[in-house]
């Protein structure tokens, strides 16, 4: 390798994109330094000292082949990915689902980042600016304002952000195991990966009646309220309408209690291996902490709930990615400088991810002369990079895979298109990889 390879890389964020980042182009051959500002200072949803912290949940979707987060998460395993690899070792019941023991994952995470050769991890770095040389930014969606800024000044941009929100969490055994039952929707997964609250209807109008009216946690005066459609916080869902949660997160289709189907149910799901703890699932919220007491502790079963974690609203940040952004992730302001993961416009934990591996791979191939051509759009990575570039007249927003990403099949019903769309994208995966000379395994073959 000559003397330009040899240059390190700099990753700033050791969050999930970050670490995929990291270890692509490590196993490439390309030294990187990996900098993360934790524990020196945390975001106001971060907790935990190690790297790949989720927040949100602890779900990273299904793991289902037949759907399209099914499909990312093949193509990344066949890449190699480091956040594929320490979920499949740390994961937790949740039927179809792949959910994680957050602990666990973040310590397999930092095991993978601490044997790969050419990885040197350093911890309690707050970057305020932009390093010299090559620079990988995966600083997340909560970038610190000061990095955010100095983004906002090479971009253009004053309004890059959008509200999220967390779910909470809460002690099993505070859960009262008489009023809740077991059990997957229609029978996915194992008989006891998610436990059920069932409400009736009289019960379920009362709790919708109280979320509308709880307090909420105001927004300052200069942000305005901007969320993604994918992780509205429960009581924005139920201000559209008394009926959309019992047809959304509460919906009880597939599931039937000791008395026979619910009118509604909250479903709880482990947070860890051991299962001491549950996550409220699609409870991400900005209700007070004291209404959030109030009003969760009145679902059947919570009624004497302890909360290992209120739910939380923060600000999330990204860009305007077909306006600033190269092709290839890099800033079209200092092209020296790529962004990955959710700042350039991707939706969740393993679209992030994606983001990273792929920014990873194309400096990786930048610096031996060969640049990387980018996944096909018949992919689930192409798919994604093509949102990432945008399309014209389109507003851009942050974007969950889907198949509507994916290009038509030409086909006729739900089902053929999608079997031949994950088809059609497995041959596509495999020529990409074979045409680049990524065909090699990395840490480790797929599960």
């Amino acid at each position: 390798m000559d003397a330009t390879t040899q240059t390190p890389v700099t990753v700033v964020g050791a969050g999930l994109a970050g670490c995929e980042a990291a270890v692509q182009l490590a196993r490439h051959g390309v030294p990187v330094v990996l900098l993360e500002m934790k524990p020196r200072r945390f975001s106001p949803a971060h907790g935990l000292d190690g790297p790949a912290e989720l927040v949100c949940s602890n779900s990273l979707k299904s793991d289902d082949a037949g759907t399209a987060h099914g499909l990312l998460k093949s193509e990344l395993r066949r890449l190699g990915s480091v956040v594929l690899q320490a979920a499949d070792r740390t994961r937790v019941p949740a039927g179809t689902a792949l959910a994680v023991d957050r602990l666990r994952f973040s310590h397999a995470v930092e095991e993978i980042l601490t044997r790969t050769p050419g990885i040197r991890f350093e911890r309690g770095v707050e970057v305020e600016g932009l390093p010299d040389g090559d620079v990988i930014v995966a600083t997340g969606p909560l970038t610190t304002e000061r990095l955010a800024g100095v983004l906002m000044e090479r971009t253009g941009s004053r309004d890059l952000y959008f509200y999220d929100a967390l779910a909470p969490i809460v002690d099993a055994d505070s859960i009262d195991s008489s009023r809740v039952f077991a059990g997957s929707r229609w029978g996915r997964g194992g008989e006891d990966d998610y436990l059920n609250c069932p409400m009736t209807r009289e019960v379920y109008l009362d709790f919708v009646r109280a979320l509308r009216t709880a307090p909420r946690t105001p927004l300052r005066d200069f942000e305005k309220s901007c969320y993604f459609e994918g992780c509205l916080p429960i009581e924005v869902l139920a201000d559209r309408g008394e009926m959309t949660l019992a047809h959304g997160p509460m919906r009880p289709v597939g599931l039937e209690g000791p008395e026979g189907r619910p009118f509604a149910v909250v479903q709880l799901r482990a947070e860890n291996r051991a299962r001491s703890a549950y996550n409220l699932v699609g409870f991400q919220t900005k209700l007070t902490q004291a209404a959030q007491h109030e009003v969760f502790r009145s679902i059947p079963g919570l009624e004497r709930a302890v909360f290992v974690r209120y739910g939380a609203v923060h600000r999330n940040m990204y860009v305007n990615a077909p306006q600033v952004l190269d092709a290839r992730f890099g800033l079209r302001a200092a092209p020296r400088v790529q962004l990955a993961g959710q700042l350039v416009g991707v939706e969740g934990y393993v679209e992030s991810a994606a983001i990273g591996l792929l920014a990873g791979l194309v400096t990786a191939r930048q610096r031996s002369g060969r640049p990387l051509s980018l996944p096909p759009p018949e992919t689930a990575l192409g798919a994604l990079c093509a949102h990432v570039r945008g399309q014209p007249g389109a507003v851009y927003e942050p974007m969950n895979i889907h198949f509507g990403l994916l290009p038509e099949t030409g086909l006729r019903g739900k089902r053929r298109k999608r079997e031949e769309a994950v088809r059609r994208a497995g041959e596509a995966l495999v020529a990409w990889m074979r045409r680049e000379g990524l065909d090699q395994p990395g840490e480790e073959d797929p599960p």
